[in-house]
């Protein structure tokens, strides 16, 4: 059960050079450096577990979003856990109201990144105090629990709580099946770690060789820089993977309206699943545009990796502007508007393929698909999880991937937490790694 009174709210600038090698690379960010906020949280309990939460941003600004952390804390320290996790609405809606905050807002933007980072941290220290990964957590409560977590706030014209209600009973039916079948086969994951925008045919051929033969059969490609060279990578990576696998591709907000049909419309003959982010992420009515365009191609719009909130993607949904949605474990308020996400999906019948591509986020949002499939969806027709290869090193319980699926975490808490001496090395500025970058020192990231 929980316990305990928060004493403490810490966070750090954590970055890691990953520019360098052009990973992450894409159309838009040619040079991410993969950084987090970290927050860590402590209690006055005896049992001594802290609360590990992140959000993920790509470098420079990273510094706001830690300052945004600082200004929030003031609605987290000396709260009792209980109290939060019993009204888990109201301190979500704590967070999200604070009524000078909010202006920086609401609910988008650095201050909700920030929002994210500590409520991951809460969601960690949570499942950690049950001795529950967090994805067990979740399927273990019963409806009127998990609808307690949610602010329905501004969706109910899209999905009322009643209406949530009535998923979340009906999804009972088979649930202990699927969660075993979650535990002996784990989900479905697509791999975007072959194709970089920066990475040189070389490069891309040996990472595509490596992945086919590790049992991948699902890629994704960056595009959106030139045409010629889009038609010439995509002809590379699909005569490597052959006709059968799946190619999507990932334009991360490069194109206006028109421009993103005429564009994708030319790479049609590679037969790709979908077009992610093919526009401004605000932009409702482009992407509603766009995926009638390309419908009739077989070629479905995904985006919500850069969503600010449960609003984005319930006109999303209403406007039938995407065929794939994109959760994303810290750009929206942690877990609790997930949960939000997640039932609108359901009733809206559009399937949920995770964002994952950034420092943590796999770990992350593995527990939120797994909890999605078993408790909410119930089906895994054209549905996978994101998977990157980068920097699960620096993670005290990083992901495990088997037959290119995502195993079930076994370990309590959110696969939130960092080893200690990866955060002191890599933060910024005074860690070792950034003092010898800032010095001129060259330095080599696997």
């Amino acid at each position: 059960m929980v316990r305990g009174r928060i004493t403490a709210l810490a966070v750090s600038d954590v970055r890691f050079p990953t520019s360098l090698g052009h990973h992450g690379s894409d159309a838009m960010h040619p040079d991410p450096d993969y950084s987090a906020a970290y927050v860590v949280i402590e209690t006055d309990a005896h049992d001594g577990l802290k609360g590990y939460g992140l959000t993920f941003t790509l470098g420079k600004g990273t510094e706001v979003v830690v300052c945004a952390v600082n200004a929030l804390s003031t609605h987290v320290v000396h709260k009792d856990m209980e109290e939060i996790v019993s009204n888990f609405r109201n301190f979500y809606r704590q967070l999200t109201s604070d009524g000078q905050l909010r202006w920086i807002g609401p609910e988008k933007g650095a201050v909700h990144l920030a929002t994210a980072a500590i409520l991951n941290a809460v969601w960690d220290l949570w499942a950690k105090q049950e001795g529950k990964p967090l994805w067990k957590l979740l399927v273990d409560m019963d409806p009127k629990q998990l609808l307690s977590c949610i602010d329905f706030r501004y969706i109910t014209d899209a999905l009322t709580e009643e209406e949530a209600y009535e998923i979340l009973v009906n999804s009972l039916l088979g649930k202990k099946e699927r969660e075993e079948q979650m535990l002996t086969h784990g989900y479905p994951a697509y791999t975007t770690s072959c194709a970089w925008l920066g990475y040189s045919d070389q490069q891309l051929k040996q990472l595509c060789t490596k992945a086919l033969k590790d049992g991948w059969t699902r890629f994704k490609v960056k595009v959106g820089t030139d045409l010629q060279d889009d038609i010439h990578r995509c002809r590379l990576i699909r005569e490597m993977i052959g006709p059968d696998n799946i190619l999507m591709l990932d334009a991360n907000q490069r194109w206006e309206v028109k421009e993103a049909i005429e564009w994708v419309t030319k790479l049609a003959e590679f037969k790709p699943l979908w077009i992610e982010e093919p526009t401004s992420p605000d932009d409702i009515l482009g992407h509603a545009a766009i995926s009638k365009a390309l419908a009739p191609l077989g070629i479905g719009v995904a985006t919500g990796e850069q969503c600010h909130n449960k609003v984005i993607f319930k006109q999303l949904l209403q406007a039938k502007a995407l065929s794939y949605l994109q959760i994303d474990s810290c750009r929206l308020g942690s877990v609790n508007e997930n949960l939000a996400v997640l039932l609108m999906a359901k009733k809206f019948q559009i399937p949920v393929c995770p964002h994952a591509g950034g420092v943590g986020l796999c770990e992350l949002v593995q527990h939120l698909i797994l909890f999605d499939y078993i408790a909410i969806s119930g089906s895994l027709e054209n549905r996978m999880c994101e998977y990157v290869d980068h920097l699960h090193e620096h993670f005290k319980y990083p992901v495990i991937i088997r037959k290119a699926c995502y195993m079930p975490p076994q370990d309590a808490g959110y696969s939130t937490e960092m080893k200690e001496d990866s955060t002191r090395k890599y933060q910024f500025p005074q860690g070792e790694v950034w003092q010898k970058l800032l010095s001129g020192h060259k330095i080599y990231l696997h």
